[in-house]
């Protein structure tokens, strides 16, 4: 106790746990912890009983067993010895779990206050709605475009960018054939409601209904919206007269009720070869300004999440304006208060492994705010989807990559094999494919740099808004998707990445990551040049 080596941990981290006593550090235990423990032992022999064949090693096991019980009694005596000392590092689930009577002010914790600003989905679309006023550096070149549906300055914006994107993929649908053939899409469901397949639901106030011709003027009036938006991102408004492309005189009921016909219910698009033309031409400047131009596809699906809410809960994916805007402000999500809805661009255009969506959970550390201080850690894993990637079926098993989503999943039929039955990879598996793609440069030349970027365009972002404490830390996990151009964009950041492994490899790379924390914000005090594992310093004021 006299060497300031009492730890407290609150959550499931017996690694954490075991770590800091080998290296001679007391639990100060918090009330009810012996018995999580006893239940986390449990349960850990319970799995080892069905891991291992039932010849000889009986005895091994009873030995280590009995060793085990014999070192958790010394722990449990020192434990009792410092039940009344004040602990000088604690690892917690969350910072409002800390009794504030238990900090010093020299006691190191695994969590910094108000991160709410880049780890929850509200908060990371506002930082980074202000990321341009802060930094010369544009979100949307790494960060799907994102609104805030309870505030009316963001729910205008996503109207009028929900209506602009119809009209650019109008004219994507216009040149999917070339000559004057009618052009016919695939059928593409409404929106995903809960696990199971979503049906096709027709538009109350179609003009045209599945099949039938949709003429030239329909063309003519995306066409004539995309320029006028062209015109503004040119800085031609500079007199501020120009109107916004979504105010021209278009019936945008109308207009997306056409579009809907012709992406979602194959209704035919008839254009003349000047159309074309003009099309193509103006896609071309159009992607000269937009970054996401390509990534966002031209069905115009869109996710809609809870702006608070993590692991995958509330989340879907919709395709028509009245039905996300009537949702955001139903009560058919009771967790979530009304209006607390964030809406996303969903990427349409993306990487995917044997036919299967995935992303990328990366993890980072931020040691200090004053000085920004931030380590990248070398190693991260890919999380599947448990049913192959499709635009046709929006249902959470194929678009949501989340563990905790994807565990109430069986891999269906449909799945290509290669996919992992634990749908895990980690990055070296990943590397190994994309070379195997001829991308052999992408991981180390386009997504580590882009994903460092991602993170720290993120972090300078919300730092003023986030409560900085001397001596503490935090490990994120970051989560990416990749482009078809292996260009990462960030989705969210987590405060609390789980540690719980759901397969070989996450055991071993969780594992290695609490190690090398550790290490980081411990051993590195006394010893400056002490290993540190896989973590890289990749930014320091």
């Amino acid at each position: 106790a006299q060497e300031k080596k009492i730890f407290m941990v609150q959550g499931p981290y017996p690694i954490i746990r075991r770590l800091l006593r080998a290296r001679g550090w007391v639990e100060r235990k918090l009330p009810g912890t012996g018995r999580q423990l006893e239940q986390h032992r449990g349960n850990q022999n319970k799995q080892r009983l069905q891991r291992e064949p039932s010849n000889g090693g009986g005895r091994q096991r009873e030995e280590e067993e009995q060793c085990d019980e014999d070192t958790n009694g010394i722990h449990d005596l020192m434990s009792y010895l410092v039940r009344d000392q004040l602990p000088n590092f604690i690892w917690t689930n969350f910072l409002e779990a800390i009794d504030r009577q238990l900090l010093q002010e020299d006691s190191v914790v695994n969590h910094y206050a108000r991160v709410n600003a880049f780890t929850t989905k509200e908060g990371l679309c506002l930082s980074l709605q202000n990321l341009p006023w802060i930094e010369q550096a544009d979100p949307n070149a790494f960060f799907p475009r994102c609104y805030r549906l309870g505030t009316m300055d963001d729910r205008e914006a996503f109207i009028e960018d929900f209506r602009l994107t119809a009209a650019r993929s109008l004219l994507k649908l216009a040149l999917e054939e070339a000559g004057d053939r009618p052009v016919r899409t695939e059928q593409v469901p409404n929106s995903a409601k809960g696990a199971g397949e979503s049906h096709i639901s027709h538009p109350k106030h179609s003009t045209a209904g599945p099949g039938s011709p949709l003429y030239p003027e329909l063309v003519e009036e995306a066409l004539e919206v995309c320029k006028q938006h062209l015109g503004v991102l040119q800085h031609q408004d500079i007199d501020r007269n120009t109107p916004s492309p979504c105010r021209t005189c278009i019936d945008w009921d109308r207009f997306l009720q056409q579009y809907y016909c012709v992406a979602h219910e194959g209704a035919r698009l008839v254009l003349t070869r000047q159309q074309q033309k003009q099309c193509q031409n103006l896609l071309q400047r159009l992607a000269e300004k937009l970054p996401q131009l390509d990534m966002e596809g031209k069905l115009n699906i869109w996710i809609l999440k809870p702006g608070a809410e993590s692991q995958g809960r509330g989340i879907i994916c919709m395709t028509r304006l009245e039905e996300v805007l009537q949702l955001a402000w139903s009560c058919t999500a009771p967790s979530v208060q009304v209006g607390r809805w964030v809406v996303q661009k969903y990427m349409e255009r993306l990487l995917t492994i044997f036919g299967t969506k995935f992303d990328i959970r990366q993890w980072f550390v931020v040691t200090d705010w004053k000085p920004l201080t931030v380590w990248f850690y070398q190693d991260c894993y890919l999380r599947f989807c448990s049913r192959p990637f499709s635009l046709r079926h929006l249902e959470r098993a194929r678009h949501l990559c989340n563990v905790s989503v994807q565990k109430w999943y069986k891999t269906s039929p449909d799945q290509d094999p290669r996919v992992p039955p634990d749908k895990i990879w980690s990055n070296k598996q990943f590397q190994e494919y994309l070379a195997q793609l001829g991308q052999a440069d992408a991981w180390h030349q386009v997504l580590v740099p882009g994903m460092k970027a991602a993170i720290l365009n993120t972090l300078r972002s919300a730092r003023d808004q986030v409560g900085f404490r001397k001596g503490s830390f935090e490990l994120y996990g970051a989560d990416f998707l990749v482009g078809e151009d292996c260009q990462p964009w960030l989705l969210e950041i987590n405060s609390c990445p789980t540690m719980s492994p759901s397969s070989a490899v996450t055991r071993r790379l969780c594992a290695n990551v609490q190690r090398d924390t550790l290490r980081l914000v411990l051993d590195r005090k006394d010893n400056p040049t002490c290993s540190i594992g896989a973590f890289e310093l990749i930014y320091k004021e």
